[in-house]
């Protein structure tokens, strides 16, 4: 089961707050350069994430618990 937490058809900017569930802005670019995290674009010095592609990697992410049943 997937939940989209974030708009698939979207492009988020660094800049945008929302992104700020996953990790801080300076979260991010250590991500970045370390070549982890989710898959990001790059337009000269500007850093887009593609909405789909969070949702992939917040999927990817997801830790499974062993959750009692009623």
């Amino acid at each position: 089961m997937t939940t989209d937490i974030f708009d698939a058809e979207r492009v988020y900017d660094d800049s945008d707050k929302e992104l700020d569930i996953i990790g801080s802005k300076d979260k991010r670019a250590q991500w970045r350069h370390r070549r982890t995290g989710p898959c990001y674009v790059k337009f000269g010095r500007r850093v887009k994430y593609i909405g789909a592609d969070l949702n992939k990697w917040a999927e990817v992410s997801r830790v499974q618990t062993n959750m009692p049943t009623s």
